[in-house]
């Protein structure tokens, strides 16, 4: 079987990848247009993160690099090129997607729904019929913040918390549609907020605990000083509930589930899985991660401060950044337990962990003891 894979320069694309390649001897991938250095920056990531020097001089042979449009029909390929690739696949995997919090709908569905709505064509112009695999979110759940999120569920009557989540949700409602339509297999991976403990490499990209960490550096570096103190440090009041709980997950390990599952024989309609940690993290642990990391004394409250400081002003510019520590839900993932049982657990994430992925290996345990991801980038 040949595989096809967008969004493979990805942060999570990247452990697909490595992954797939261990169980296909090539792999074709759908890189954007105009960037011309997929295979370099795939190699690096390789390089970086410890491959045999065997294995990443084999890359350029085993990979297959076509340059597409996601927003655009046939991905913009011609005819008869689109008519090729779709020929010779077996299977395809669509990673590729903005994970902008902050972007606008329009935006956002020309990139996610649109993007899927022609990697479906894809899937349909081909003799071979290749099972698509679509790498969702859990946050399909939307504006749901207590209770449980199953994997049968796709339900819009909570709202979303913002226009990522809307796009996603319309590109999985799209997914059931084109399944119906040709009585084809579609297997939906949902995976949580993804996390590594790789040290930041500028070769790298940025995972989302990272871009907040940014965005908090950046907002308390424009502030100053001048504002209200607690512990020496600036008083940051968040929006967030004290028993609020995250799931995050450590995105090798969700990438190992994905391939495993996607061993499975399909159903037939549309299998979907919460590609999921079995524990949540609590919230109060993500203030001890910023409080660490930051130099800034944070306070969760109920309600969003009335006479905000400079600070806490240029965060609500973000409010992505702090909508979901108000969160209380679980992820339902019976069917993954089912199916792949113990070894579908995952280990620890803890404060150690999550600094380790956010800073140098020297400023890791620095600072006191004790997201979802905003991304600028559309998709790679």
């Amino acid at each position: 079987m040949h595989v096809a894979l967008t969004g493979a320069t990805g942060f999570l694309g990247l452990r697909l990848l490595r992954r797939l390649l261990t169980r296909h001897r090539s792999v074709t991938v759908l890189s954007h247009a105009g960037s011309g250095d997929a295979l370099h920056r795939i190699a690096r990531f390789f390089e970086v993160t410890g491959a045999p020097e065997a294995f990443t001089a084999e890359l350029a042979d085993r990979l297959r690099v076509v340059e597409t449009e996601l927003e655009r029909p046939r991905l913009g390929l011609p005819v008869r090129a689109f008519r090729e690739l779709a020929d010779g696949l077996g299977a395809i995997w669509h990673s590729a997607g903005s994970i902008n919090l902050e972007g606008d709908l329009p935006e956002l569905r020309r990139t996610n729904v649109e993007g899927t709505r022609h990697v479906l064509e894809l899937a349909a112009a081909g003799r071979g019929r290749p099972v698509v695999h679509h790498v969702s979110t859990a946050f399909v759940a939307g504006g749901r913040r207590e209770g449980v999120a199953y994997e049968d569920e796709l339900d819009g009557a909570y709202g979303f918390e913002n226009a990522y989540e809307r796009s996603k949700y319309e590109a999985e409602k799209l997914i059931h549609a084109w399944s119906r339509e040709h009585a084809r297999p579609v297997v939906v991976l949902r995976p949580s907020i993804l996390v590594t403990d790789l040290p930041p490499h500028p070769e790298l990209p940025s995972h989302p605990l990272q871009v907040v960490e940014r965005i908090m550096r950046d907002a308390r570096r424009t502030a100053g000083g001048g504002g209200p103190e607690r512990d020496g440090r600036p008083h940051v009041r968040l929006r967030g509930h004290p028993h609020g709980r995250l799931n995050l997950l450590q995105v090798d390990h969700a990438a190992e589930l994905m391939v495993r599952l996607a061993d499975r024989a399909p159903s037939g309609g549309v299998d979907t899985y919460h590609v999921v940690h079995d524990r949540d993290v609590p919230v109060p642990l993500l203030v001890a991660l910023l409080e660490r990391l930051v130099p800034v004394s944070v306070e969760l409250v109920g309600t969003e401060p009335d006479d905000p400081s400079a600070l806490e002003s240029l965060l609500d510019f973000y409010p992505g950044l702090a909508v979901y520590l108000t969160h209380r839900r679980r992820f339902d993932d019976t069917r993954v337990r089912a199916l792949l049982g113990p070894s579908a657990a995952s280990d620890r994430v803890d404060l150690d962990y999550l600094c380790s992925g956010l800073a140098a290996r020297d400023h890791v345990r620095a600072g006191p003891a004790a997201g979802p991801g905003l991304s600028s980038a559309r998709y790679s």
